[in-house]
């Protein structure tokens, strides 16, 4: 039976969950090997159909998952070079799918899961480079595609697939360096761009842009790490924001951010570990966004990688710029 108790509440102003006595409390990694293998399998199913259009990332959160639990050869190299490689466009990026136009967020999946599975070498990379090197603008800012919408996570991506391909020298970095620190707020936080919110994802993506770059000192880690450790609930789960649910993804982008502040100590770990295992599936494996909830990929990904970083049992180490393990990572490993 799912965990349907899991309710919605609020104490405090805060919203929160409840979460059943009866929720997982270890890692039940067969489970979850079970259930990404199943659902790479099952291709004519509404879930895989109507996800299309993020194909390219949800290749990647299944392979990473597998990675994270030592389960790579579950996955079938072969196919995965031959779905990459035909996703690969003229203008050298790489789509979620074939017929989709190439962006800088399925371009790093990509890059990736070449790197996991050890085939960049057959990918175009000037191409790839060349793609990414083009969405840079003046300011520094970088597009997600060829009609250049502007987000902060798109800084991320494309300086992440540079420094896996060993060409980040290829865009103008002071610049892009820059308009990142144009997008903080007096809280500490960053958004998408210069006077948006400040959001988890953001935040992380801003700071794993600063690591890849060496520019962390230009930061107060203090600032931005309180206002990370805030996002904890009394449930032990983070949000992304103030007064928002907390979400299993969370557990990735605010303990990542703190882990790359060197301040992951800041949150209560043993209620963060709770909080994920207890967003488990216990019948299907996979893990969801708030304990009852249905599982995918993505959120079995974030959650293994969440409780890796709390160096739970049985899981690989993880980065937490690139949320690779790492092994695969090698000397490329930042944090």
């Amino acid at each position: 039976m799912k965990l349907t108790e899991a309710k919605k509440s609020s104490e405090n102003g805060c919203n929160d969950v409840d979460i059943s006595d009866r929720a997982p409390s270890v890692v039940l990694r067969s489970l979850h090997s079970a259930y990404i293998t199943k659902y790479l399998s099952r291709k004519t199913t509404f879930e895989y159909v109507s996800s299309e259009y993020l194909r390219m990332s949800g290749i990647f959160w299944c392979v990473g998952a597998m990675d994270l639990m030592d389960k790579r050869e579950w996955i079938t190299r072969d196919e995965l070079v031959t779905v990459v490689l035909g996703c690969q466009k003229q203008s050298g990026g790489i789509s979620a799918a074939p017929g989709h136009d190439a962006h800088v967020l399925y371009t790093l999946s990509a890059v990736q899961i070449a790197v996991i599975f050890d085939f960049v070498e057959l990918l175009d990379v000037d191409g790839i480079v060349a793609f990414l090197k083009e969405r840079q603008n003046e300011d520094g800012s970088f597009g997600g595609d060829r009609y250049n919408e502007i987000d902060t996570r798109f800084t991320f991506c494309v300086l992440a697939a540079l420094y896996l391909l060993n060409r980040l020298d290829t865009v103008n970095i002071p610049k892009a360096v820059e308009h990142v620190l144009k997008c903080q707020n007096i809280d500490g936080g960053f958004g998408t761009r210069p006077g948006s919110e400040s959001h988890a994802g953001q935040i992380f993506c801003c700071l794993g842009t600063l690591a890849i770059t060496g520019q962390l000192e230009l930061v107060d880690p203090t600032k931005t790490a309180e206002w990370l450790a805030q996002r904890q609930c009394d449930s032990g789960g983070l949000n992304g924001r103030p007064d928002k649910l907390p979400d299993v993804c969370y557990s990735w982008w605010v303990m990542a951010s703190l882990a790359i502040l060197g301040k992951l100590d800041w949150i209560n770990r043993e209620n963060m570990k709770r909080y994920i295992t207890a967003c488990q599936d216990q019948e299907s494996g996979g893990f969801a966004d708030r304990p009852g909830d249905e599982p995918d990929p993505f959120h079995t990904l974030f959650g293994l990688a969440g409780l890796s970083l709390l160096e739970c049992e049985d899981l690989e180490p993880v980065d937490a710029v690139f949320c690779m393990t790492k092994r695969v990572l090698g000397d490329k490993s930042l944090c």
